[in-house]
């Protein structure tokens, strides 16, 4: 009888495994934040040919499904992977081979750290980003009588945070045949006494960024992949890579295809002829990584350079309210461009002037409700009549929340204390659509959606300052924040029916993180540290 019942068992095991459902991963005993329509939680999942097969309790999908591996992740909490919805992923990449000037404190500094990137790295030119005046005791821009009698004979350019201002030595001056009194549309050539300062302000960077020699293909290959192993690392696994040119855009699909790049990237093409000659006619290109259907508008300026272009006069500086980048006619004519095909329109607008104008010509061109998605860059300082406009129109403000916690210790200098009120106001944009796209715009602002999540949450910095939080009215939930590093992400670019959340069809883009984002107190969300990414169901990172 004992034998009996033995054989009845391996043929009720046997059935069992037959009966089950093949999938190539499962992954189990998690908190599983789907971020289906019901912001649903699971404790399973079950992945197949790159894609969620299942998603439910860890009984069901165990006893339904059968997979070769099988991770059980304790009670981690599981993540659909985070989607940085303005960022420059490209450049980023470039960037970490240039001289790292972010978080310098002073000019000195920034002198010392090119004199020793120069002595180890015997290039062409020398190139730097990431500098910031105001962060400095004296927040004036400098000038560069020091640059030029540190390198004389060799070009430097040097570009501040937001890429809006940059100083160079005479020597990239004197090769971009830049001279004092030059004037153009959109940007500033500084001069002092008579005297070129090395200052260039918006398009006066392009004078010099122009003519410096384009990288090579072993520089793209390692910027890309140098990039995406920092990106995977925060738990990101599609980026909004804004501003590209057509070659650039073609470099990441051709090293996607090569199987070396699995990063997906949806890409803004920048407002060139080029570019325009290459795509319109033949629509957006798409693959399983790459989506190439918008185009990146410059509007205006930034505000810690006082490019931004405002209604009215800086409140520390009266005679000057910034400027457009290029004349309301160019935007018109890009809109209508545009309008009869698939492709986004995304500008970059941080001044109320610059949001109003761009609003306005959307409107003009858009005639009221409509799916085309057309989005604001940044939308930084809105006035309070202009934000009904993002609604009346569906314009989409695509933010980038730690630009708040950066700013706030000098906006209301730039501003005024009745004008910040309605900067940063990313609650108050939320309601205009009910949807609200989150991004960093790396590296601008630091790579970490983590940073992201505290200071749209929170409205504080990595210091946790200030106490109670920065115009805390406009803090979004934790739900909506990461609704907007995720699924509404995924919405401003056309993909929420592939990426942005946990259900069944969808890639298998999730992460692994070592505590729970939507449970962890605020002075401990920077702790929180990526176990594993998953681009398609395959282990892209691992700590």
């Amino acid at each position: 009888m004992k034998k009996l019942y033995g054989i009845f068992a391996l043929i009720s095991l046997l059935f069992s495994c037959q009966s089950k459902q093949k999938a190539d991963l499962i992954v189990y005993n998690g908190i599983v934040y789907t971020v289906n329509e019901k912001f649903e939680v699971a404790e399973a999942l079950a992945v197949k040919d790159g894609k969620i097969l299942a998603v439910g309790t860890t009984k069901d999908i165990l006893n339904q499904y059968e997979a070769p591996e099988k991770t059980d992740v304790q009670g981690q909490a599981i993540y659909p992977g985070f989607i940085d919805a303005h960022s420059h992923f490209y450049r980023y990449g470039l960037g970490l081979q240039t001289v790292d000037l972010t978080g310098t404190k002073s000019w000195d500094e920034i002198i010392q750290k090119v004199a020793e990137f120069s002595k180890n790295n015997p290039s062409e030119w020398i190139i730097g980003r990431g500098w910031d005046q105001n962060d400095w005791a004296v927040k004036e821009f400098p000038s560069k009588e020091r640059l030029d009698s540190l390198l004389p004979d060799k070009p430097v350019i040097l570009t501040r945070i937001d890429g809006h201002a940059a100083i160079a030595n005479q020597n990239a001056l004197q090769k971009a045949n830049i001279k004092p009194g030059q004037t153009l549309t959109g940007g500033t050539v500084e001069v002092r006494n008579g005297k070129l300062t090395g200052i260039l302000i918006d398009n006066a960077v392009d004078l010099v960024g122009r003519i410096i020699p384009a990288p090579n293909q072993s520089d793209i290959e390692k910027a890309l992949l140098d990039a995406q192993q920092n990106c995977f690392a925060v738990g990101l696994t599609t980026v909004d890579d804004c501003g590209l040119m057509a070659n650039e855009a073609e470099a990441i699909d051709a090293l996607q295809k090569s199987g070396k790049l699995k990063m997906r990237v949806y890409v803004m093409l920048s407002d060139d002829s080029t570019n325009y000659a290459r795509y319109l006619s033949k629509g957006p290109y798409k693959t399983d990584k790459l989506n190439i259907r918008s185009f990146k508008i410059y509007g205006d300026g930034a505000l810690g350079s006082r490019g931004a272009c405002l209604l009215e006069p800086y409140a520390d500086r009266h005679d000057w309210s910034g400027f457009l980048l290029s004349k309301p006619e160019h935007f018109r004519k890009i809109a209508r461009l545009l309008a009869n095909t698939d492709f986004q329109m995304c500008t970059h607008a941080i001044g109320d002037s610059a949001n109003r104008e761009i609003l306005e010509i959307y409107g003009e061109v858009l005639k009221g409700k409509n799916d085309k998605r057309w989005r604001i860059e940044h939308a930084q300082v809105v006035n309070e009549k202009d934000f009904a406009m993002f609604a009346n129109y569906n314009v989409v403000p695509s933010v980038q929340p730690t630009h708040a916690t950066s700013d706030m210790y000098w906006a209301e200098q730039r501003l005024g204390s009745s004008r910040v009120k309605y900067a940063y106001a990313y609650k108050d944009l939320l309601k205009q659509n009910n949807w609200l796209p989150l991004g960093t715009d790396f590296p601008v602002e630091d790579i970490s959606p983590f940073k992201t999540f505290l200071a749209s949450t929170f409205r504080v910095d990595a210091k946790g300052y200030p106490q109670g939080g920065f115009q805390k009215e406009n803090a979004l939930t934790r739900e909506e924040t990461l609704k907007g590093m995720t699924i509404w992400a995924a919405k401003s670019n056309f993909e929420e029916k592939e990426k942005g959340s946990l259900e069944p069809g969808k890639f298998a883009d999730f992460i692994i993180l070592n505590q729970d984002l939507m449970k962890v107190e605020s002075q401990k969300v920077l702790e929180t540290k990526v176990i594993a990414t998953f681009i398609g169901g395959e282990q892209v990172y691992k700590k």
